[in-house]
């Protein structure tokens, strides 16, 4: 089980973005985005959306660095990935 963290790549609001998952427990990932003071808002069906400035001490809280391909590679692995099609609805 772990908590992984990509590289923050998505602008949006005047900031870059990084996705945090977890490779095996959606509770996992509450509770580890709660622990470190990340807004349940920032949740969006699999990931949490955290701002760059927050990387290093989500690092230093346990979670793992991988690229991005990696992150999404076990989060689809995992069977907790939400396609574009589910978000949509269809």
């Amino acid at each position: 089980m772990a908590i992984l963290i990509d590289d923050a790549r998505w602008p949006a609001h005047g900031r870059l973005w990084a996705h945090l998952v977890s490779d095996s427990d959606l509770a996992e990932l509450h509770a580890f985005a709660e622990a470190h003071d990340i807004p349940r808002r920032a949740f969006d069906h699999d990931h949490y959306d955290v701002p760059d400035d927050a990387r290093p001490r989500l690092i230093a809280g346990g979670a793992e660095h991988v690229s991005g391909h990696e992150l999404v590679r076990r989060l689809i692995s995992s069977g907790l990935r939400v396609t574009a099609r589910e978000r949509r609805g269809r």
